[in-house]
């Protein structure tokens, strides 16, 4: 097949390089395989090109797509909110993402966040940078109850890693279907019912029509005031406001964020001095050792599944999101 593979060349960590891609394709057919950065490397391959890879940021000064012979386009990401609404895409054309890519870094910063959450240490680092000697005794993580909305990569990969350290997991996602990683699984439609029991909140789902602004003030009203919450989905699922006044009336014990609605975050954004927050700049799924063979691998595994007519793991349904 012609495969054209569109990287970001501002992601230097992040590049695929023909030496991944031999790697990757090491068991498939050949195939003729090109690289660019920039759009105008895009034009030579339009008329032939029939797979186009790469990350949102790149895939979209594409647009639009004008590629006769186009039959997939695979985004090197697994929230494609980037790429909506999808009224660009060819008709004909499959949309695929990496989802299964980001699980094992994922599970390890869900870990770590609600470690640290559980250990008071964002109040500890703010007495440590006034110089104050301030013991708060905090009782182990292990017994406490974590409500995870996602039980996707991300979802089920956080719940993986907070299940051996003790914690009981109860997932949301929209069917209520169970999943061996969690205790127990609910649909979303319960979701206010769940939120006052939870001692953490993961939020781990796709941003989608139906999620944008999902932990609303009300929603956020609903948990307990021993409470702490994790983002690693979308800053959009959370009204991020709303948040900062609870964190800073003492309202909910903490929360760390991975990801906001306007990125990077804005320098004097009142999150960056909120009470008892941590901020990573989105990078709780990224590991540049192995993120580009995970998401080749996954490709490959697509590329496959299309030559045998079967259908693809990794389609996104462009009606519903994801």
């Amino acid at each position: 097949m012609r495969i054209h593979i569109q990287n970001d060349p501002a992601d230097t960590d992040f590049l695929i390089t023909p030496a991944q891609w031999q790697t990757a394709a090491a068991e498939e057919p050949p195939h003729e395989v090109s690289f660019g950065e920039t759009p105008a490397d895009f034009d030579p391959v339009r008329a032939t090109v029939e797979v186009l890879v790469g990350p949102p940021r790149s895939l979209r000064p594409l647009r639009p797509l004008a590629a006769p012979r186009l039959r997939l386009i695979f985004s090197n990401a697994a929230g494609v909110d980037g790429l909506a609404p999808f009224d660009w895409l060819p008709p004909g054309v499959t949309l695929l993402n990496n989802r299964g890519t980001h699980g094992p870094k994922a599970g390890e910063y869900v870990a770590m966040a609600a470690l640290l959450l559980a250990a008071r240490l964002p109040a500890l680092m703010a007495a440590q940078q006034a110089g104050e000697w301030r013991r708060l005794p905090a009782p182990p993580l292990a017994g406490r109850r974590a409500l995870v909305i996602g039980t996707g990569d991300l979802g089920s990969a956080g719940a993986r890693h907070l299940r051996a350290l003790g914690v009981r997991t109860t997932g949301l996602n929209t069917s209520g279907t169970a999943h061996p990683d969690f205790d127990a699984v609910l649909p979303v439609a319960a979701l206010d019912d769940a939120l006052p029991a939870a001692d953490l909140l993961v939020l781990a789902c796709p941003l989608t029509p139906a999620t944008r602004g999902l932990m609303d003030a009300r929603r956020l009203g609903l948990l307990a005031a021993k409470a702490a919450v994790v983002n690693i989905g979308r800053g959009a699922l959370i009204d991020n406001d709303a948040l900062c006044d609870m964190l800073d009336a003492e309202r909910l014990a903490g929360a760390v964020l991975d990801v906001f609605p306007v990125e990077p975050l804005p320098h004097g954004h009142r999150i960056w001095r909120t009470r008892n927050l941590i901020a990573t700049p989105h990078q709780s799924c990224d590991d540049p050792v192995a993120y580009n063979a995970r998401a080749l691998a996954i490709l490959a595994a697509n590329l496959r599944a299309l030559r045998a007519g079967a259908p693809l793991p990794n389609r996104v349904d462009t009606e519903r999101g994801y």
